[in-house]
C-alpha cells in the first residue's frame, strides 16, 4: 500500500463513497422495473440524479473497470478480455485512486472494483481495509449449503482431471443458483459490506484527510446465490420474462453467443432451449440477488449517515455492464446491443442543485474519472478520455453529448470473458454449439467466412445516439477498411432493438459512419 503524505483541506475535498455492482443492468423500481424491490437505491435516487442512459465501454468485467478506473477506452488500454491484467499493458497508467492519492486522499477498497488479478494494491490504495469484524466468524466463500458446495467440488475435479487448467477458467463453476436461510454475511457481499463499515470507523479517525473508499458487490453476477428472505419478497407467478426473446431480423450472425457462461453451471441445459420454467427461477434468482444488494447499499450509507460524514460525502453507484435475461434468445453479457451496454448509475452529491431528477443525457462509464476529479477539486490527467458530466448535476436537461460508444470482440466466437476460444471449449459440450454458431456466420457470410478473422480479429464497435443505435463490424488488422456488416437500429420505433435497418437506410448509415468516425472526441 502507498503511503504519501500531502497536507490538504478536507473541507474543500469531499469524500467519496464508490459503489460498484457486477452484472447489474437497470433492473431496479427506480429504472421502471415493475418488479424488483430495491427500495435504498430507489432512495438514493430520488434525492440524486439518475442517469437514465449510462453506457459501459466494453461489455465485460474486466476491460470495463479497467477503462473506468483508468478513464481511458478499449482501444487505449488494450485490454480486450479478461485473462491480461490492466499493469502487463499500461504500467505507467494513473487510475482515479492513484490520482485521489497523489492529491491528498486516503484510498481503500472492499470487494470487487478492479476486476480480479487488477487489484493494483501497490499503485491504487493507500491503506488497506479492515479484515475481520468483531463477533461475526471470518467468511468462507462460496455456496452456503454442503449439497451445493459438493456439486461444485465433484464437478471442478471431474473437468480439471480432463481439461486440466483450462477448467479453472469457468468450465465448472457448481449449481447457477442457491436460496439459503442465512445470515447476510453468511455470503461474501454481506461480509465485506461489514469489512467496509468497520473500515469507515477508522476513517473517521482521520477527520482532516479526504477518503475514497469503494465497495464493490458481486452479485447479481452468477452464481445467483442470495439469503432466502430476499428470494421471499417476490411471487414466481408475476416475474415478467423478457418481451423479446428472439434474435434481431437481419441482425449479424455473430451478434450474440450461445449463453455460454450459464451454460457452465450445473443443471443448465448444455444445449438447446433455456424453459420457461428455469427461465423463471433464474430470473427469480438474478432479482433475490439484486434486491441482497440493495439491501448491503442500504446499511453501507446508513452507517455513512451515523458517522456523521453524508455532508461531505459524494456517493456514486454504478455497475459494469448489463445482462441478458432471455432477452434476444441469450442469456449473459457480453454483446453489442443496449441491454448489455446500458448500466445503472446513480449519483449523489452534497451540494448539487437538482434533486431526485433523472436525465436522458447520454453518459459513459468512462466519464466517471473527470467528473470526481472536478467535483473533489483535483486537476483531470491528460490521459482521459471522457468528459465530466459535473454540468448535469445543477441541469440534468441541458444538451449534452451526442453520442456514447462501446465494442466487444466476436462475441458467438470467443469464451464468455471475451477471450479467444481454447480448445477445451471445442472439445467440452460447447463444441456442437460453437459448430452451430460457425454455421450460421458462413450462411450469412459465404463469401467472407475464414476463422482466423472471425474468431480472432472481429470486433463490433458500436454507438449510440440519442435515436440510433449502429453497430459496425470491423477486422482489427484494418480498421480504416469499409466494415464488414453494419446493424442499425432505430430506439424511437423499436427500443428492443428487434430488426436492423441498415439495408433499408443507406443514407442514414453513410451519416451515422461519418459521425462514427469522428469519435468520442467530437461528441460535445
Amino acid at each position: 500500500m502507498l503511503a504519501i503524505a500531502v497536507s490538504v483541506d478536507a473541507a474543500e475535498k469531499p469524500n467519496i463513497l464508490f459503489i460498484a455492482v457486477d452484472d447489474l443492468r437497470p433492473e431496479l423500481g427506480c429504472y421502471g422495473s415493475p418488479i424488483a424491490v430495491s427500495p435504498n437505491l430507489d432512495t438514493l435516487a430520488q434525492d440524486g440524479l439518475l442517469f437514465k442512459r449510462a453506457y459501459c465501454q466494453q461489455a465485460i468485467c474486466r476491460p470495463s473497470r479497467a477503462s473506468l478506473m483508468t478513464g481511458a477506452r478499449p482501444e487505449t488500454t488494450g485490454l480486450f478480455h479478461n485473462y491480461v491484467s490492466l499493469r502487463e499493458l499500461q504500467p505507467d497508467i494513473v487510475t482515479l485512486p492513484q490520482h485521489l492519492i497523489a492529491h491528498g486522499y486516503e484510498t481503500v477498497y472492499v470487494g470487487k472494483v478492479f476486476h480480479q488479478g487488477d487489484t493494483d494494491e501497490e499503485k491504487s490504495w493507500s491503506r488497506a481495509p479492515v479484515t475481520s469484524v468483531p463477533g461475526v466468524k471470518k467468511l468462507r466463500s462460496g455456496f452456503a449449503l454442503p449439497e451445493n458446495q459438493r456439486i461444485q467440488t465433484e464437478d471442478r475435479k471431474r473437468m480439471i482431471a480432463k481439461y486440466g487448467e483450462a477448467a479453472k477458467r469457468g468450465l465448472a463453476s457448481g449449481p447457477a443458483y442457491e436460496c439459503a436461510d442465512v445470515p447476510d454475511h453468511a455470503y461474501v457481499d454481506g461480509y465485506n459490506t461489514l469489512l467496509a463499515i468497520e473500515t469507515l470507523k477508522e476513517l473517521t479517525q482521520q477527520p482532516d484527510k479526504p477518503f475514497f473508499l469503494a465497495l464493490g458487490f458481486k452479485r447479481p453476477h452468477l452464481n445467483w446465490i442470495a439469503p432466502k428472505k430476499y428470494w421471499d419478497l417476490y411471487d414466481p407467478s408475476e416475474i415478467p420474462m423478457a418481451d423479446e426473446q428472439q434474435a434481431p431480423k437481419s441482425g449479424a450472425a455473430m451478434g450474440l453467443h450461445a449463453s455460454f457462461e450459464l451454460r457452465t453451471r450445473a443443471g443448465i441445459p448444455k444445449a438447446g432451449p433455456i424453459g420457461p420454467e428455469l427461465s423463471r427461477t433464474l430470473k427469480h434468482a438474478y432479482l433475490a440477488c439484486v434486491s441482497y444488494v440493495d439491501a448491503q447499499i442500504g446499511k453501507m450509507i446508513a452507517a455513512l449517515e451515523q458517522s456523521g460524514l453524508r455532508g461531505n460525502t459524494i456517493i456514486v453507484v454504478w455497475g459494469d455492464h448489463g445482462w441478458h435475461l432471455g432477452d434476444m434468445g441469450v442469456w449473459g453479457k457480453a454483446t453489442n446491443y443496449e441491454i448489455a451496454t446500458r448500466v445503472p448509475f446513480i449519483v449523489w452529491t452534497p451540494e448539487m442543485q437538482t434533486r431526485g431528477a433523472k436525465t436522458d443525457a447520454l453518459v459513459e462509464l468512462v466519464d466517471i474519472y473527470p467528473s470526481l476529479c472536478e467535483l473533489s477539486n483535483v486537476p483531470i490527467p491528460s490521459h482521459v478520455e471522457g468528459h465530466s458530466f459535473v454540468p448535469l448535476l445543477d441541469d440534468p436537461d441541458q444538451k449534452w453529448k451526442t453520442a456514447a460508444f462501446s465494442q466487444y470482440p466476436n462475441p458467438a466466437l470467443r469464451e464468455w470473458a471475451a477471450n479467444p476460444l481454447s480448445p477445451a471449449m471445442r472439445e467440452t459440450w460447447f463444441g456442437p454449439l460453437i459448430k452451430q454458431v460457425e454455421n450460421r456466420i458462413t450462411e450469412q457470410f459465404p463469401d467472407r467466412w475464414e476463422r482466423d478473422l472471425f474468431e480472432k480479429h472481429l470486433t463490433g464497435f458500436t454507438m449510440r445516439t440519442d435515436r440510433y443505435r449502429i453497430v459496425v463490424w470491423k477486422d482489427r488488422r484494418d480498421l480504416d477498411a469499409e466494415p464488414i456488416y453494419v446493424e442499425l437500429f432505430d430506439h424511437q420505433t423499436d427500443p428492443h432493438e428487434t430488426r436492423n435497418i441498415a439495408a433499408d437506410e443507406p443514407d442514414l448509415v453513410s451519416q451515422l459512419l461519418q459521425q462514427f468516425r469522428a469519435g468520442w472526441e467530437a461528441t460535445l
